[in-house]
């Protein structure tokens, strides 16, 4: 196979234009390709008026030596490495059956790689399977009932599967992990179109049938999945793991424990603090979800093109710097999506963003968000991050009602240093409702200053973005964990042998890719323990 980078056509050119480009960059006759594949395609919208396609594909063509010998030095034409990835073999018999702790991307992925290496894990997840989850979510949304085990946060999938289900990582990886991931979730069910599209997004609609389907597939490899399950302790003797404790009183003979944990597992990282698993506080970030209009967003970064089917509800990626020397960002934007309630805990309100797969809502939303660590938390106890959540989940919660409706304000409102009484023309998409006033009540002083001296900088790289009618949502809490776990050059816990801390909640994933990556890793470091 040949790789072609950079290949650039418009953004609504046909197939057979593809082709066309493909045969003039090899400088090959049509009848001389076998196939091509994409592997990445993106879009530069940086000339509005001039919106182009920009592609890597493999190309299979017959006398490959002889049309790469003839690209020369051309660096966008080469010799494409290989998409293959190689599973690890198991050595030895193993004592026991591994066990996951926890359904989400890290979990599923991690259970996914030990079954199909044979070794027959056990995943305990503390809420239920998605199909009654839900239900559960839907009962929290439509009537503020909370299920603290079965909500967005906990359950089958985890919180990703209440999202826009964004695939882009950062995570370089030479071992082919990614695609690995991407696979198995287009065996899942997902789009095939994840295989290749620069931004890769699978829609939380999707999400719930992919679930439920790499479920079934570890289930059929003969691994087991257990709801309602909570680990409740460890069984450490010597240094080393020997069971797993669940729901307080039944022991599951383990020399295994993957820690797959979502970054809303409070209670676990305080049963592992009280074992003195090494583990600190790390930074994380608090601020607001922020709802457009998703046209305003369209003709922002489209130009004319905006709402085209081929390029779809526009993106956007906005940073600023500010001169209090801290930074706003947006994190997880949701096109065409909606603000969703995402508590886990009685008394405590947290937002988060979702789309379904068309992303065909009327607004855009995105969490604008602000970065604290140890200093804003008044110490440097492992769990002092959870306790700076919880403070200002509180205040959200009794500034909306106290009835999990969501404070809300206008940009307008914010800027003026007023409270709003109404929303205007933007309306927000948070249920089970909301609550205007001003946000200020809600959020650190410095996360207030830090926005609204950005929101006017961020107007002018996306025009409309500081529009007066535009709503700010709090509060969003929960982007990333609050606490990193230890682990070595291994994937062990350094004084725990058997114990191998992974993805978001421990702290080394953020997201779905990154976490169901380091899920695969989880399972290799367990393999190569066997």
């Amino acid at each position: 196979m040949i790789r072609i980078n950079e290949l650039t056509l418009r953004f609504d050119h046909t197939e057979p234009e593809l082709r066309k480009a493909v045969c003039r960059e090899l400088a090959v006759n049509d009848d001389m390709i076998i196939d091509i594949v994409k592997i990445r395609r993106g879009i530069d919208a940086r000339h509005k008026n001039s919106i182009k396609a920009v592609y890597t594909v493999d190309v299979n063509v017959m006398n490959e030596d002889m049309v790469l010998e003839k690209a020369g030095k051309n660096h966008r034409i080469l010799r494409a490495p290989s998409l293959e990835y190689a599973f690890p073999a198991v050595a030895g018999t193993p004592d026991s059956r591994p066990v996951v702790v926890g359904s989400g991307p890290c979990g599923l992925l991690a259970g996914l790689v030990l079954a199909r290496a044979g070794l027959r894990p056990i995943i305990i997840e503390r809420g239920k399977c998605v199909e009654e989850r839900v239900s559960d979510v839907n009962a929290f949304w439509n009537d503020g009932q909370l299920n603290p085990q079965s909500n967005v946060q906990f359950g089958e999938g985890g919180a990703g599967t209440f999202s826009d289900g964004k695939l882009t990582t950062q995570v370089k990886d030479k071992f082919n992990r990614s695609r690995l991931v991407l696979r198995e979730f287009v065996a899942a069910g997902a789009p095939e179109e994840i295989m290749y599209q620069g931004k890769p997004h699978i829609g939380t609609d999707n999400l719930i049938t992919m679930v439920r389907n790499i479920r079934n597939t570890i289930i059929s490899l003969g691994g087991e999945v257990r709801f309602n399950t909570t680990l409740t302790g460890l069984d450490i003797v010597d240094g080393v793991v020997v069971n797993a404790i669940v729901n307080d009183n039944e022991y599951i003979r383990t020399d295994h424990v993957v820690l797959a944990l979502g970054h809303s597992a409070r209670d676990t990282f305080e049963m592992l603090y009280e074992l003195n698993i090494p583990m600190a506080a790390k930074n994380f970030s608090i601020g607001v979800r922020i709802e457009h209009p998703q046209g305003l967003i369209d003709k922002a970064q489209y130009g004319k093109f905006g709402g085209d089917k081929i390029l779809g509800p526009a993106e956007y990626k906005v940073v600023n710097h500010c001169k209090n020397d801290r930074t706003a960002y947006s994190f997880c934007m949701c096109p065409g999506g909606k603000v969703i309630a995402s508590a886990s805990e009685p008394g405590r309100l947290v937002t988060n963003g979702m789309s379904v797969y068309a992303r065909n809502g009327k607004n855009a939303n995105s969490a604008l968000l602000v970065g604290v660590g140890p200093d804003e938390f008044g110490s440097d106890h492992p769990l002092a991050g959870i306790a700076f959540q919880r403070k200002w989940e509180e205040r959200a919660f009794v500034e909306g009602g106290s009835n999990y409706f969501a404070p809300v304000q206008m940009v307008g409102d914010f800027l003026a240093g007023r409270a709003s009484v109404e929303t205007g023309s933007v309306k927000p998409t948070y249920t089970p409702g909301v609550c205007p006033t001003d946000l200020r009540s809600c959020l650190p002083a410095f996360v207030a200053e830090t926005l609204k001296e950005s929101l006017s900088v961020l107007d002018n790289k996306i025009k409309g973005f500081a529009m007066p009618e535009a709503v700010m949502t709090a509060l969003e809490s929960r982007s990333s964990s609050p606490v990193r776990i230890e682990r070595d050059e291994y994937g062990q816990s350094p004084t725990v042998k058997g114990l191998f801390p992974a993805g978001e909640g421990a702290g080394y994933a953020g997201g779905i890719m990154s976490a169901a990556i380091d899920g695969v890793k989880a399972a290799e470091a367990v393999i190569a323990m066997v």
